[in-house]
């Protein structure tokens, strides 16, 4: 996720690290590493001029074998996309792709119609909210044509929303002095929603008045379970036994589990809190500016206490955590799981392991932060759902730490590790994972998002989106996993488990490509030559694993100022000569990102999210409710643009990409 028009504070692909230094630096441990298998692969040996000269010849052709190698088969089947950037959206030939749901589309059944010259909070409570962003399905009877859709709405672009708020050089001012109505409404479309949608004669439509339809907002009732639940840091006037909490806030990325709930975790909490004095004199003042917290960006805390830390000072540790949501029944209390941690959660990818354990593998979304997983102590019961209600309440949360090697381990982070002296108890050091990690000297990272895991190949790939700030040597200097100093584009590891088990404390890892243009030598990019002029891409962002095991990659952050480009939805090869291939099949509408890619279990259908339309690709020119750099899907005049999800199919259908 990243807010392109917001100061860099507030874009969190540009957010100034909290981590201080703890892992060694490259300059200590390697010059440079490259992976082993990029050496095998003589990806070293090609050069720029290969890639525009010779960009579709097998690899294996590349890699000096002396002679001309067999086409390598690919394993994705579709005419590519071309890149570039314009006001509307564009899907590979062959298929289609039908907006489903737009953001003030009712999902209950008495929810108004969509008017935006007339916002208000009730009516958006009904509505679906803004900035849709993690999409997973869960199939009804077994069905993949009849299931229920969650999603996440992270967060909202209130000058895109709301006319009025002003241009580049007022907007702070008049976001800060929007009026109470409008900052209602605007909490309203934080949250997310459950929707029932079917596919009928090929297309997908959402059920009117559904049974199981809900809207989950900033105002929800939920509970605060775990390890941390009770805990002295937790309570407030409110809540004062410290377990019981309303809403969840900047909900990004996300995951469903095999008993059928939905993961929705949350990402940048600290924009929604005020008192940077309070903060200052505070008890906890290490902490908070850990997490970047106050940092005052949404005025919330003028109509609601729970946002000013003056006032409530504990608020902002009942966020940032995973929150399990049981999407089949609408009157169930959402759960935040404090067994998980507490950081800018970006996803929750996630597998049964071979003693029936339960992993959930985790980014925390800021330049130099971590990877995490948690694995729980008991096992998954496949035949009795109801009897996971609350196996995420017990387990184990770790840290990783990568090594130049190739080799890596996961650290525990419990009470009464020699490391964690510090923290008073578990509950604390859950509560302040992010400081927990440093002590125990995990790998500072190039912003960790989403992180899934292929059932098919046991293989775990994790998304590092870009870090600008990576410095060649001192304290932010380059290391083994993030080896490339301004990082402007990221890259993509991937892990393997020691013995195919997720719960080993150690394993391998390796680049399964570092992103950005091959062309430009400086960049260092390593996509396999294979790759077009069309399919590269920088800031890779959330991803998928399809029902033939396959990777495809959503990117954030791409646009024609940056890589020429706009967002969009890549796949990706992961085996064989190809490895490191991509290909582009979805691109966004101009200023928006791409994500939440779902496919149903059939592989017929792709849900994708498409966020923030109409951001203006211009920093000094920000996109408006009047001057919006599209007003998609619409169109029409005096209608904002609105992120909405996307129903990808295949012409006379049939699996995507197959």
């Amino acid at each position: 996720m990243s807010i392109k028009v917001r100061p860099a504070a507030m874009d969190d692909g540009e957010d100034e690290s909290k981590s201080p230094p703890t892992s060694p630096t490259m300059g200590e441990v390697i010059a440079r590493r490259y992976s082993r298998s990029e050496l095998m692969r003589g990806v070293l040996a090609v050069t720029a001029m290969d890639v525009v000269v010779g960009g579709m010849l097998p690899l294996a052709a590349k890699a000096g074998s002396g002679g001309q190698a067999p086409p390598a088969t690919p394993s994705f089947h579709f005419e590519e996309l071309a890149s570039g950037s314009d006001e509307r959206h564009h899907v590979a030939a062959g298929y289609d792709a039908d907006v489903l749901m737009r953001w003030g589309d009712a999902v209950i059944a008495d929810a108004p119609a969509f008017d935006p010259g007339n916002p208000s909070a009730d009516a958006q409570a009904r509505q679906f909210g803004y900035n849709n962003d993690f999409i997973g399905f869960i199939p009804l009877d077994g069905r993949s044509d009849h299931g229920l859709l969650v999603v996440n709405h992270e967060y909202t672009n209130d000058e895109l929303m709301y006319a009025g708020l002003g241009d580049n050089r007022k907007r702070r001012d008049a976001i800060n002095e929007m009026p109470e109505p409008l900052v209602r409404a605007s909490m309203m479309a934080h949250g997310g929603s459950v929707l029932e949608v079917k596919r009928i004669a090929g297309k997908w439509d959402v059920v009117k008045g559904s049974r199981f339809a809900r809207r989950i907002t900033a105002e929800t009732p939920m509970r605060i379970s775990g390890p941390a639940a009770g805990h002295q840091r937790l309570k407030t006037s409110e809540d004062a036994a410290g377990t019981r909490v309303r809403g969840m806030l900047n909900n990004c990325a996300g995951g469903v589990t095999p008993w059928g709930t939905w993961l929705s975790c949350e990402e940048n909490i600290n924009y929604y809190f005020w008192g940077k004095e309070a903060a200052k004199a505070s008890s906890e003042a290490a902490a908070l500016e850990r997490y970047g917290i106050p940092e005052e960006w949404y005025p919330w805390g003028r109509f609601d206490r729970r946002f000013d830390l003056a006032r409530e000072p504990n608020e902002a540790n009942r966020f940032g955590w995973v929150v399990e949501i049981d999407p089949k029944d609408p009157a169930s209390t959402p759960v935040k799981r404090t067994a998980l941690g507490r950081f800018k959660h970006e996803g929750a990818g996630n597998i049964v392991n071979g003693d029936g354990r339960f992993v959930v593998y985790m980014g925390d979304d800021q330049k130099f932060e971590h990877v995490y997983r948690f694995v729980t102590a008991a096992k998954v019961d496949a035949v009795n759902p109801a009897a996971n209600k609350d196996l995420l309440d017990t387990g184990t949360l770790w840290v990783a730490r990568f090594d130049a090697d190739g080799r890596g381990e996961w650290l525990p982070l419990v009470a009464g590790h020699p490391k964690l002296g510090a923290f008073k108890d578990q509950g604390e050091i859950l509560i302040h994972a992010r400081l927990a990690a440093t002590a125990l000297c995990a790998t500072r990272m190039d912003r960790p998002e989403d992180i899934e895991v292929n059932p098919r190949t046991g293989k775990v790939y994790v998304n590092l989106t870009n870090n600008k700030d990576r410095t060649a040597s001192g304290e932010k200097g380059v290391n083994a996993t993030n080896p490339r100093a301004g990082n402007a584009y990221g890259h993509i590891i991937e892990i393997t488990p020691d013995g195919g088990d997720y719960a080993a404390p150690g394993f391998a890892w390796d680049f399964l490509v570092k992103c950005g243009d091959p062309t430009i030598a400086s960049v260092g990019a390593t996509f396999n030559p294979a790759t077009s002029k069309d399919g590269w891409f920088g800031m890779p962002d959330n991803s998928a694993i399809d029902a033939l095991g396959r990777l495809w990659v959503a990117t954030d952050g791409n646009a024609p100022d940056t890589t020429g480009r706009g967002d969009g939805l890549y796949a990706m090869e992961t085996e064989g000569p190809l490895r490191g291939a991509s290909k582009l099949f979805f691109r966004c509408p101009a200023g928006a990102e791409m994500c939440g890619p779902w496919f149903t279990p059939d592989g017929e259908t792709l849900f994708v999210s498409v966020q923030h339309p109409g951001e203006s690709e211009d920093p000094d020119k920000p996109g408006t409710f009047n001057n919006p750099a599209t007003r998609w899907p619409d169109f029409k005049d005096g209608t904002p643009p609105r992120p909405s999800v996307v129903a990808i199919t295949r012409k006379g259908g049939g699996k995507i990409g197959a």
